[in-house]
């Protein structure tokens, strides 16, 4: 209401609408400045002074109370004072000066505030190549290629035979259609064919440490994706190494371990990667569904009793079955002591092939649920755990022998 007041030259209004303003938040800089602009568009210029200062207190930095403040000490004759604002502001309009303090910025490590004094220049100055060039160089360091390679074809819209802005062309372009194209490999699942391609962008760039530690995190993702248990942590392990808050590595190792079937480990990660980004749904899943495995595994682990790996097919889950079942029937056994324990190695192994060659009881255990547990079944409670037939022939008595169908 302040500013349509103050538009419409109601200053008065105005006045009393940005009262309101500062007592509702006497935090805002810009509330205290703009009261101040209705102060002078007022002719009250001593009443503006003490909101431009609250206003470069809130905010050290801000130029134009600076200027506005400086020109009202000129006027009162306070020129010590006026020259120590005058002193603090670079004109907005003057590149040389943009472009020595972007310099500053850059041996200072602060190329974002580098870049914000650069881009101006490029409209300030005509052919302003060097601008485009430094400004591309900038955006490439941190990361942003796509940015970077919109800047230096601006250098080359000026000049297309700058010898510099070309040389530097040719390698963001290179770079930056590997990074996408790797990208696009990963969403269409890929992911072999999307490792290659990143492993190419550390031979493109193997000196700007944020593409080496990009592709390292994605090489990591893609390991994973395609059930490289052991190769994936050794490669999210070195991308955690070189980038140890990353969220997103500490959550593909963990998936790494559980497929591993080292489930500490990956509680242990995901909650590491919690740390970084409480507000991930992913990680936060992701541990519900480690600590639920981790518990699994302290029971039975249908896997390590048929000795397979979590990503066995169907026909390897059998044919480990098989192997096993034949080994521990009951019918090979004498004493009792050994029959009875033969009888439960054969019905744990009778019962870890109904999960694993059952997909959708295998996505339960896969979730860390068991799917033969009475704790989980529906109602709870009663039956004998384990027999996945619903019946168990060895309570037939002593001598019971049968033909177990191998399928």
């Amino acid at each position: 209401m302040g500013r349509k007041l103050l538009a419409a030259g109601q200053l008065a209004e105005a006045l009393s609408h940005y009262h309101s303003a500062v007592e509702g938040d006497s935090k805002n800089y810009l509330t205290f400045y703009k009261r101040a602009a209705v102060f002078l568009a007022m002719g009250k210029s001593k009443s503006a002074l003490p909101d431009l200062t609250k206003a470069i207190q809130l905010k050290p930095d801000f130029l134009a109370a600076r200027l506005q403040r400086g020109n009202i000490l000129l006027k009162q004759g306070s020129t010590q004072e006026a020259r120590e604002d005058f002193e603090a502001v670079i004109s907005p309009w003057d590149p040389e000066s943009r472009e020595l303090r972007a310099e500053c910025y850059i041996r200072m490590g602060d190329p974002q505030k580098a870049i914000q004094d650069l881009t101006p220049t490029t409209r300030l100055r005509n052919d302003n190549r060097a601008a485009f060039l430094k400004l591309s160089k900038l955006h490439y360091s941190l990361g942003n290629h796509h940015e970077s390679l919109n800047n230096i074809r601006e250098c080359l819209k000026l000049d297309q035979d700058d010898k510099e802005c070309f040389s530097h062309y040719k390698q963001v372009k290179k770079l930056s259609k590997q990074l996408d194209s790797a990208e696009e490999l990963i969403q269409e699942g890929r992911h072999q064919e999307a490792i290659e391609k990143y492993e190419s962008v550390m031979q493109t760039e193997p000196n700007v440490p944020y593409y080496t530690n990009l592709a390292k995190e994605r090489i990591c993702f893609c390991l994973v994706k395609i059930k490289s248990a052991t190769e994936a942590i050794d490669v999210c392990s070195e991308a955690h190494q070189r980038d140890p808050r990353n969220a997103n590595v500490l959550r593909d190792r963990a998936e790494a371990y559980i497929l591993n079937q080292d489930y500490e480990k990956a509680v242990e990660d995901y909650q590491e990667a919690r740390e970084f980004d409480g507000d991930s749904n992913d990680i936060k899943e992701g541990l519900e569904r480690a600590q639920r495995l981790l518990k699994q595994s302290r029971k039975r682990d249908y896997y390590k009793i048929l000795g397979v790996s979590r990503n066995a097919n169907k026909q390897e889950i059998t044919k480990a079955y098989r192997k096993l079942a034949q080994q521990w029937h009951p019918d090979n056994f004498q004493s009792e002591a050994e029959k009875k324990e033969a009888e439960k190695k054969f019905i744990d192994i009778a019962s870890a092939k109904e999960v694993l060659t059952d997909p959708e009881m295998r996505q339960k255990f896969d979730a860390g649920e068991d799917p033969l547990d009475p704790e989980n079944q529906q109602g709870g409670g009663g039956g004998q755990q384990g027999w996945p037939f619903h019946f168990n022939p060895f309570e037939s008595g002593g001598s019971f022998h049968f033909k177990f169908q191998y399928n």
